[in-house]
């Protein structure tokens, strides 16, 4: 079992107590704890950036693990998205878990970003996160609102259809837009009357956040204000994502500026949590501090590529788009 020098992709040993040749203890690798969960295995520790695990007879016999180790050429750089996005909520990645280290990138989104003071006498705003990735970032958003004494509560504002396949994987946009709505469909005696806050994880394309939106002001909603608990989203990732061209994303097609995305979502507000508060919120929550790749947020690329690479790399993403749809075309 390997691991790249750079510690990108999370990688963690398991071990099957046991259920090795003749009564021994098993070992198994897997990228998030949540799959050793499945099958009854016990979490012992991560594989390291550049290390190589050697599990052999031995390993079996005796319970030791052999290393040995990758050079180094340009430190460690977890993939923060890992975080914010990729990693099951119920998983333990880079050390920590995945649910207390989103919950505190809510808390920083609420410091940065708090909800809107509304009129005397009106009902305070209601918060919402789109289902499910948003869940425990906006438990964080609501508890910190709170304790900064700005009133809001929490509530489910979409009944979410399990028999529903994913959006992306539609053969068109019209066809993705239908899904949508057949998946989500907005709770209205939750908005109606209602400020309220929508919280996303993450916004790439910011399709489906438009969609979303609308159905809450469908559902009666006096206004809508949007809040996502990661930074701006500003460029491809060389490192494994698929993530859309430069020009595709949300950020960039609006040339950053936040009232043009604000009009255009159907919102009053938008609030994302800063690129320093994101790294600041996952270090303070995970006790990680080997360093974390922002490259996607800051355009800081850990490992060097060139000009030339990168428009290669995006001319085969291009070329195979027809065969498969992008990971983000739903977001």
């Amino acid at each position: 079992a390997v691991r790249d020098p750079n510690g990108f992709r999370p990688l963690c040993l398991g071990k099957l107590k046991g259920r090795g040749p003749n009564g021994t203890d098993g070992y198994c690798v897997a990228s998030e704890t949540c799959a050793l969960d499945l099958c009854k295995a016990e979490y012992i520790r991560d594989v390291e950036p550049g290390e190589m695990v050697i599990i052999n007879r031995q390993t079996v016999q005796e319970g030791k693990f052999t290393s040995l180790r990758l050079p180094s050429k340009f430190g460690v750089s977890q993939c923060i998205f890992e975080y914010v996005y990729f990693a099951r909520p119920d998983s333990q990645i880079f050390g920590d878990f995945v649910t207390k280290v989103r919950r505190e990138h809510g808390r920083q989104l609420a410091r940065e970003h708090p909800v809107p003071d509304v009129p005397a006498g009106d009902l305070p705003p209601v918060v919402i996160p789109v289902p499910d990735s948003a869940a425990h970032a906006t438990l964080g958003y609501v508890e910190e609102n709170i304790r900064l004494g700005k009133p809001c509560q929490q509530d489910l504002g979409f009944f979410r259809n399990p028999y529903v396949g994913r959006s992306f994987i539609a053969p068109s946009q019209e066809h993705r837009d239908l899904k949508v709505r057949c998946k989500f469909n907005p709770m209205t005696h939750v908005c109606e009357g209602r400020v309220v806050v929508l919280l996303d994880d993450s916004i790439v394309r910011g399709t489906t956040a438009k969609q979303l939106i609308g159905l809450v002001l469908q559902a009666g909603a006096k206004e809508v204000h949007f809040r996502v608990a990661s930074p701006p989203v500003t460029g491809p990732c060389f490192y494994g994502m698929d993530f859309p061209t430069k020009e595709e994303l949300f950020f960039n097609h609006h040339k950053a500026n936040l009232d043009s995305m604000a009009k255009w979502l159907g919102v009053k507000t938008i609030g994302y949590l800063s690129a320093d508060g994101l790294v600041n919120s996952t270090e303070e929550a995970s006790g990680n501090k080997a360093g974390f790749c922002t490259a996607c947020f800051t355009g800081k690329y850990p490992i060097p590529v060139s000009e030339a690479s990168a428009t290669e790399m995006v001319s085969e993403k291009a070329a195979s788009a027809d065969a498969t749809e992008n990971l983000f075309d739903k977001r």
